[in-house]
């Protein structure tokens, strides 16, 4: 039988695969990239046992359990675990404790000649292993900060460094009130691990320092860990200038040109330009309050406009005049304030995009 493991730092700088046997609903409300939800118990299942252990104890719990999971049900989440482990000959199996769900599973799967190791301490240790390794990373980790201008690509530059870790990229958001993505965020429980397990596998690979984008407390709804947000703030940084047409140009490829075949994909194709319009319309109106009243009505009127240009005759040069007045009139008087709160000499490197993408490539 192959050994049980409480290696968490070697499952996760592996990519091991893993079995989750917990319950949907607690899958969902945290889990481990590339982890697999086949449950011992659905949701109902489990709401049953508990109320059994609650009422008559363990034994009573358990027998209820056997007694729900039975005959085709038993063997439905056989064959499915019989298939994940043919998938996956190198995976380990947990469940919340690594208690008796794991092991349950395990010995079922045992009776049917299949050897499957489980996570001695399941999620909630492995869970622990990442805060503790996450809080760690950020107390010692070098880090140097990207920052610039809304639209000068910073997000291009962290993807094409091999230190970088994507912070908007593991909240899938881009980081602004135009921000939103087809499908959602993760939860703050999944951001935070795939965060802790990004930062694990760039300190495994020794890299003597890490970039990352200059970000505010929340991307999205997604909520940075308070050790992070004060890294941001004082790390050396980096500075990508780039002319306001430059930046327009970028605006329009990545919020508005860029995203309709992230829709397409998600949505359809009948559907994701007005799923796109939409929602560029509804992040305006986010906005409304900090632009003004006259102003929103006025960048939103254009908005609309030029989304109806984009739709009527497949035309996106409309969208250029209200990105630029955006850009100019309201994050570019945002950005100077925040610079304004930083020393010169916290500045390492200024230049273009591609000077800058040189400097933390040679650095």
């Amino acid at each position: 039988m192959a050994d049980d493991t409480r290696d968490y730092r070697a499952l996760f700088l592996n990519r091991a695969p893993l079995l989750d046997v917990r319950a949907p609903v607690e899958f969902a409300k945290g889990a481990f990239p590339g982890a697999t939800n086949l449950p011992l118990l659905d949701d109902g299942e489990r709401h049953k046992v508990g109320i059994r252990y609650k009422q008559a104890g363990q034994a009573a719990a358990i027998d209820l359990g056997n007694e729900l999971v039975s005959g085709r049900v038993k063997r439905a989440r056989l064959n499915a675990w019989r298939q994940w482990r043919a998938d996956h000959p190198d995976g380990y199996l947990y469940c919340f404790r690594g208690g008796l769900r794991s092991r349950t599973t395990q010995a079922w799967l045992a009776n049917e000649g299949i050897d499957v190791p489980l996570v001695v301490g399941g999620y909630k240790a492995m869970r622990r292993f990442l805060l503790e390794s996450l809080d760690a990373q950020l107390a010692r980790q070098p880090l140097w900060v990207l920052g610039g201008r809304t639209g000068c690509a910073k997000t291009r530059v962290i993807r094409q460094l091999d230190n970088a870790v994507d912070l908007e990229g593991l909240a899938h958001h881009r980081g602004s009130a135009f921000g939103r993505r087809p499908g959602g965020q993760p939860t703050q429980i999944d951001f935070e691990n795939r965060l802790a397990i990004d930062l694990l596998r760039l300190a495994d690979r020794g890299v003597e320092r890490v970039v990352a984008e200059d970000e505010s407390k929340l991307i999205g709804r997604c909520f940075l860990p308070t050790r992070l947000q004060a890294r941001l703030k004082d790390a050396p940084r980096v500075l990508i200038e780039e002319p306001l047409e430059a930046r327009v140009q970028v605006t329009l490829e990545d919020y508005v040109l860029g995203p309709l075949d992230e829709y397409r994909r998600h949505y359809g194709p009948a559907h994701a330009f007005e799923r796109l319009a939409g929602d560029l319309l509804a992040a305006m109106d986010r906005i409304r309050r900090r632009l003004g009243g006259a102003r929103h009505e006025d960048l939103r009127r254009r908005l609309a406009d030029a989304l109806e240009q984009q739709r009527r005759h497949g035309e996106s040069d409309a969208h250029r005049g209200w990105i630029r007045d955006l850009l100019a009139g309201y994050y570019d008087p945002m950005y100077d304030y925040m610079m304004s709160k930083h020393r010169d000499g916290d500045i390492l490197f200024q230049g273009t995009r591609d000077e800058v993408l040189a400097f933390l490539r040679d650095a």
